[in-house]
């Protein structure tokens, strides 16, 4: 069964002389209700639907899979103000789920090695040091118990090195090891790293966290997963903010119509009269 747990915002406050309330989408932002259990926001770059899916991950004080915490990324300065101006009305509060910008995801695979290696060399440490000492098996594995756990359960929940996947395979290895039941989950741009093969499976996981009253608010380009069934779509193309049918989407309309004709694009964005490299001025026919 699928819950809606944050039910609704609305901005109560924001200094309107500085980004991020400077962006039409923010500035003109009075109310959205959130009536689905899978919610996009779509719009072309600079629109603004990144820097709201900040602000409510901050307003939410979610967790966030990145190189650093929401509270400390030193880039997200603007949306945790943007976050204290939003007032977040919630069905049922969710206390799992997480904030994921895609851009991140890198940072984050270098804190996990960062940290494995760091319990790696501990462990090393605590070994040498109870040899030297001549200290019984018994005692170092008492030592080692903590720090042998925690590796355990990094390599439990995400493998032994998520860099030796594919960026799309890690992707998705890190969704499944970190969809809980219950949770609330914001994605910025999930579909960055992932083949269409792999926005599939997206699509699928997603489908089954919402039969375990799992909810996402999601800020994509991506006609695939803007297609999820009965899910609501906010456009940040439009002032204020609107919900827009599937159909309407420019991103629908543009990918379809390449790809039923795309010599039609092809041939207005490279002139057949610009010479060829094989063909170029000075070349001999």
């Amino acid at each position: 069964m699928s819950a809606i747990h944050l039910s609704s915002l609305s901005r109560r406050g924001g200094d309107d002389d500085a980004f991020p309330f400077t962006v039409p989408a923010i500035r003109s932002l009075d109310r959205l209700q959130l009536n689905a259990s899978v919610t996009f926001f779509v719009g072309e770059n600079g629109s603004g639907k990144s820097t709201l899916l900040e602000g409510i991950a901050a307003a939410a004080r979610l967790p966030a899979i990145g190189s650093a915490d929401l509270p400390r990324d030193e880039t997200l300065a603007a949306q945790r103000r943007l976050g204290a101006a939003l007032r977040l009305s919630w069905s049922k509060k969710a206390t799992r789920g997480f904030f994921l910008r895609a851009e991140d995801f890198f940072g984050f695979t270098k804190r996990l090695a960062r940290e494995r290696a760091e319990l790696l060399i501990e462990m090393k440490e605590v070994t040498a040091q109870y040899r030297a000492q001549d200290r019984s098996k018994y005692a170092e594995g008492l030592a080692q118990g903590p720090l042998a756990g925690s590796l355990a359960a990094m390599e439990q929940r995400y493998g032994a090195d998520l860099d030796a996947n594919s960026h799309g395979q890690s992707f998705l290895k890190l969704f499944q090891s970190r969809f809980v039941p219950g949770g609330l989950y914001l994605l910025d741009e999930p579909e960055a790293p992932l083949s269409p093969q792999s926005q599939l499976a997206l699509l699928a996981m997603i489908g089954d966290m919402l039969s375990q009253n799992a909810q996402f608010i999601i800020a994509t380009h991506s006609p695939m997963l803007l297609a999820f069934p009965d899910a609501q779509i906010y456009s940040f193309d439009k002032t204020p903010v609107a919900v827009v049918a599937y159909e309407e989407l420019d991103h629908v309309r543009l990918t379809r119509d390449f790809l039923n004709a795309p010599e039609r694009y092809l041939n207005q964005i490279f002139d057949k009269k610009t010479p060829s490299p094989q063909r170029g001025e000075g070349a001999r026919g």
